[in-house]
């Protein structure tokens, strides 16, 4: 007995939508359902290629934490000057999800697919051969850009394409990247520091990105542009053949697309939307969609910034391993590669938890994750602050228990679903603006953090520091909490149909 196909969803007028095609999934000649149906390898192609830029930004972020002490000592660099390399990338990212995300909604997803990524490679070999502190500020911010742009992109180009029962696992897996990135920089930066103990090594550490990003931006010219945004475009027989493409595999199903007409008609006020979409992001249910979308997100990265960039500094500082005034280089080094092993470490559960948030996205839900993400970052960054108020051993095992439990938290919660929330709960016409809006004012928390932290940690310390976080995890998932709207399985078609709002948590 082989599968037979699903019989055509009944639609309105002659045809079916994107999403009806991409969701069907096989049934048995006696009509019993197959659960799961075959992911073609166009889909799989768009997914390799999006999750990319999710190490990249993992990858450069986090190994700024890393190369920040050898900038410093090459440029002689002030506690200001750190903070704005510290930041530098963290606000293109801002610039970038801000300007060039809601070109998706404008040009189409697959173009700045493509550009966004041309310009992360001009801008890592600018830094790269960087002379100057300024360029090396003015090329972390054009990295940043590329990042931020790509964002909303990456997250629409996936979830557009995929099928809605898995679109959570499979936008998370590849959000999942970051970490894998962070752990990467990390690691990287150790073996650089450790065969190349030099002063000019943090170069190479960035530089080392480069052999993945030029196959990745060959490999963009190639995908299919979103056939939703097609038809919301109302370029019906391109959105065909578009689908057509995407769900391409052997035996050939679906032999032919047909989609409906009607989709694609009365879209004026849509369009009008797309127009002056920053107004639309603010009118009825869109106001709770963005606030839902922007504010968790924004707390999220005061706490995931600046506990990820500067665990090795926090680390080398509790733990004794800081050379408060290196004589030389090498011992500069030195404290750095010691501090770098420890966030290794812990830089591992970040890869657990987004693990953890992959199996959990499609079952538990959104909302639930990320309310009980931020609770356990909470818990963590106190375990943390304990470990300051005792001594020993003890104080130790409450460090390293804090920080490994927030990061396992901030990524089975808040870090990977904030990012899944903010490109699902919009509209097609204002997705990506959504999405970069969302992205954007994140940003702005991180950007805060990566250059206030070096302040701070001198200035307050590090004890009322990390209290202050835990009191923004708390915030978070109150207002997680407030303005919940759960998208788990629900079609984006469905999302954005007018007078249908996802189930409300409250």
């Amino acid at each position: 007995m082989t599968p037979e196909s699903t019989p055509p969803i009944p639609t309105e007028g002659s045809g079916r939508s994107v999403q009806d095609y991409i969701d069907e999934t096989p049934v048995w000649a006696d009509a019993t359902p197959v659960h799961h149906g075959p992911i073609t390898n166009m889909q799989w192609l768009i997914w390799w290629l999006a999750a990319v830029p999710a190490f990249f930004e993992g990858m450069v972020v986090f190994t700024t934490g890393v190369a920040l002490p050898l900038m410093a000592k090459e440029f002689a660099l002030d506690a200001t000057e750190k903070g704005v390399v510290a930041a530098a990338s963290l606000f293109g990212i801002l610039i970038g999800a801000t300007t060039l995300g809601g070109l998706a909604d404008r040009y189409g997803r697959k173009q700045m697919f493509i550009v966004e990524m041309v310009l992360f490679g001009i801008f890592i070999v600018l830094l790269t051969l960087s002379a100057s502190y300024l360029v090396v500020v003015a090329a972390l911010v054009g990295i940043g850009v590329a990042l931020g742009c790509d964002y909303p992109t990456a997250h629409l180009i996936i979830s557009e394409s995929i099928p809605s029962r898995i679109r959570g696992r499979m936008v998370l897996g590849a959000f999942g990247f970051q970490a894998i990135g962070a752990l990467l920089g990390t690691a990287v930066g150790f073996v650089i520091l450790f065969e190349n103990p030099d002063v000019a090594a943090w170069r190479w550490m960035y530089a080392s990105t480069l052999v993945l990003a030029v196959p990745v931006i060959i490999g963009r010219f190639f995908i299919v542009q979103s056939p939703l945004w097609l038809m919301f475009r109302g370029r019906v027989e391109e959105a065909e053949a578009a689908t057509e493409r995407l769900l391409l595999r052997d035996p050939l199903y679906p032999k032919e697309v047909i989609l409906e007409r009607a989709q694609a008609r009365g879209k004026d006020r849509e369009h009008q939307l797309g127009e002056a979409p920053w107004s639309a992001l603010f009118q009825g249910i869109n106001l709770d969609r963005t606030i839902l979308a922007s504010v968790p997100w924004f707390l999220q990265d005061l706490g995931t910034y600046g506990i990820g960039m500067f665990t090795p500094t926090i680390l080398a500082t509790i733990i004794g391993a800081s050379v408060a005034q290196p004589r030389n280089v090498a011992e500069l080094i030195q404290s750095d590669i010691l501090a770098t092993k420890g966030a290794a470490f812990i830089d591992v559960l970040l890869i657990v938890g987004i693990a953890f948030a992959v199996l959990l996205a499609d079952r538990v839900g959104r909302i639930r994750l990320q309310i009980l993400g931020f609770i356990g970052c909470a818990v963590g960054l106190l375990l943390a602050t304990l470990s300051l108020h005792v001594g020993g051993t003890l104080s130790g095992v409450l460090l390293f228990a804090g920080f490994m439990l927030f990061s396992f938290m901030t990524n089975i919660g808040p870090n990977a679903m904030t990012y899944l929330i903010a490109g699902e709960v919009f509209p097609t016409s204002i997705r990506g603006t959504g999405a970069g809006f969302a992205a954007s004012f994140a940003k702005i928390g991180a950007v805060l953090t990566a250059f206030l932290f070096p302040i701070l940690l001198k200035d307050i310390g590090t004890d009322l520091l990390l209290l202050i976080l835990v009191a923004t995890s708390l915030v978070g998932a109150l207002v997680t909490w407030r303005y919940a709207i759960e998208t788990k399985g629900i079609s984006l078609e469905k999302i954005e149909a007018k007078g249908i709002a996802p189930k409300r948590n409250k």
